[in-house]
């Protein structure tokens, strides 16, 4: 912690607008696409040919990492069930009624980044999947009316902390949000919880921050699966992740990866 924050000009979030508004036309049309029989790796397939149409460069293919030690080899992450986040696309992996996937996806257009996620139910899902899917879009509202000049990081990660543990569900503590521009991930991380441990920076003007909840339906723990890359629940239980990337302007939040 304790890098610089970068702050966007009006020009620099117009083209970060640019970028965000892409990332979401390809969630929605991969939201689309998810039912049951289908597998993760047509949903890959999908987004990679809508980024080559747009001209843009994927976020997440060629990624490095030194934890996983290797370059993530694809444009989405789609963790289904009990994985959390960068779950790999696989054309094994077939979705099934009652699972619930998440994707996760970024690109760079003009230089600058967009990233957002989404968790989508495969047909009927239970009630307590329902509600896990709920809290954590909920608890992404509240923490996105949270990005306004004055206000405190740790609004936002307590924010989203309060919401997710009074309705009985956890918060993953290993993995967060970030500041996001001509980076993808830049200053500052963006926890899902209050971290004394962190910095409490002011939210400014020309901030940009991708705030992503990733919540458990039961306890918090986590581990990496063998690829390196893949993060799941402990417990086995299932895990739901919403994203957006969120300026802080004059007027109040803008969530530059929504209409």
């Amino acid at each position: 912690m304790g890098g610089m924050i970068i702050r966007k000009n009006t020009a620099e979030l117009e083209r970060m607008r640019r970028s965000g508004l892409l990332v979401w036309q390809i969630l929605q049309d991969l939201a689309k696409m998810v039912q049951e029989g289908v597998n993760t790796q047509e949903l890959e397939a999908a987004a990679e040919k809508m980024m080559k149409d747009a001209g843009a460069k994927p976020a997440f293919k060629g990624y490095y990492t030194q934890a996983a030690g290797s370059k993530y080899p694809y444009v989405l992450c789609t963790s289904v069930n009990d994985e959390i986040v960068h779950g790999m696309p696989s054309g094994k992996r077939k979705l099934k009624k009652g699972d619930i996937v998440s994707i996760d996806t970024g690109v760079q257009l003009n230089g600058y980044f967009g990233d957002s996620a989404l968790t989508v139910p495969v047909g009927e899902i239970s009630e307590e999947t329902e509600k896990l899917l709920r809290i954590t879009k909920e608890a992404l509202e509240l923490a996105i009316d949270k990005v306004r000049s004055g206000n405190r990081l740790f609004d936002i990660c307590g924010t989203v902390q309060k919401h997710v543990e009074d309705n009985g569900f956890s918060i993953v503590r290993e993995m967060v949000g970030h500041g996001i521009g001509t980076e993808l991930h830049e200053e500052p991380q963006v926890p899902n919880y209050v971290d004394r441990r962190n910095e409490n920076p002011r939210l400014r003007e020309g901030m940009v921050l991708a705030i992503e909840p990733m919540v458990n339906a039961g306890g918090p723990d986590m581990q990496t699966r063998a690829d390196k890359w893949t993060a799941v629940t402990k417990d086995g239980k299932y895990s739901a992740h919403f994203e957006h990337t969120v300026a802080v302007t004059s007027n109040g939040p803008w969530v530059l990866t929504r209409p």
